[in-house]
């Protein structure tokens, strides 16, 4: 009785894919003789050195099914994005589009991409890198000025910038916030620029990033801009403050608000489609420079306040502590 469930189920388990064709007379002797070497207890050993039997070869349609499943499955979770996106955030999105189509905010006529824009390529990626360097903590008007200024002197170029001493360079960028230091790292920047670069500018985010004053959102603007290879979102104090008011960031594996440009970079990029990473920066920068400003935002004039989650709550008190004072 056993022998007979036993050679039931190898006779099963031996059964081929392949109907289309009957199996040869050698096939099926094979096949025999390794069953009754099984039901005697023993299993055929495989030599080493010999040709493998043509059957070894033959089309195996569950193991050929699993292997383009496991493909499919990798192919998937790779081109998918990597967070689950915040709701509703393509009205918002498209509202905030809708408000900036007047382009009157200071970012759209004195940002960064502004810079030397009639200047040939080499030229203009130099002035971008220099103007992206003045940018930190100083608002587009001054920074615009200062890169005016540069030009008006013939030093929007590496080896003029060299040859000027310190004290002068920095007493024409000022007053961009913190110029003095700015000014040495610019002219270190340009020394590298002819050193290693043939006076262009570095084209990786390392290299970039490797310059004294150039930190992960210049690199970032640097490389969108100046090679038109945008590799992350360029995030500045606009584009940090309104992703957390419209509760689009959050820290690694919390809930919470990040607490740094870099996290909330890293927090957008798991969600925000790759085609909206270059123009996510001057489109927020502008609505934050007009509407959904750092102090008491306008959030009357605001088209997307019935989808903001903050909407009236940072604009309708002043702060408490300005209470206090005020009645003290």
């Amino acid at each position: 009785m056993n022998k007979t469930i036993v050679q039931e189920v190898k006779c099963e388990s031996s059964v081929s894919f392949d109907v289309s064709k009957p199996e040869s007379t050698a096939s099926v002797k094979r096949k025999r003789v390794k069953r009754e070497l099984e039901l005697n207890g023993e299993h055929p050993k495989k030599q080493v050195g010999i040709v493998p039997d043509i059957e070894d070869f033959r089309y195996n349609r569950t193991k050929a099914v699993t292997s383009s499943i496991k493909v499919e499955e990798k192919v998937r979770v790779s081109s998918v994005i990597k967070a689950k996106a915040p709701e509703n955030w393509e009205a918002v999105l498209g509202g905030i589009k809708n408000m900036r189509l007047s382009g009157q905010a200071p970012v759209d006529t004195k940002g960064c991409e502004k810079a030397g824009s009639l200047l040939p390529p080499k030229e203009r990626r130099f002035a971008v890198l220099i103007s992206t360097m003045m940018s930190s903590q100083t608002k587009d008007e001054v920074t615009h000025a200062a890169v005016e200024r540069l030009s008006e002197n013939g030093l929007l170029d590496p080896d003029a910038i060299v040859r000027i001493d310190e004290a002068t360079l920095a007493n024409l960028i000022k007053p961009v916030g913190f110029y003095q230091r700015k000014a040495q790292f610019i002219k270190e920047a340009s020394k590298i620029c002819l050193e290693r670069f043939g006076g262009d500018i570095p084209d990786s985010l390392n290299e970039l990033l490797a310059l004294r004053g150039v930190g992960p959102k210049m690199a970032h603007l640097v490389m969108s801009i100046a090679w038109k290879n945008t590799q992350g979102i360029c995030v500045d104090t606009h584009v940090h403050r309104i992703s957390n008011r419209l509760g689009w960031v959050f820290r690694e594996g919390t809930k919470q608000k990040t607490t740094t440009p870099e996290q909330t970079r890293m927090s957008l990029e798991k969600w925000l489609p790759k085609d909206e990473w270059e123009p996510i920066n001057p489109l927020l920068v502008g609505f934050g420079q007009t509407i959904c400003t750092p102090l008491r935002p306008k959030c009357d004039m605001c088209g997307i306040n019935n989808l903001c989650p903050l909407a009236f709550k940072e604009s309708s008190s002043p702060n408490p502590k300005q209470k206090e004072t005020r009645s003290s």
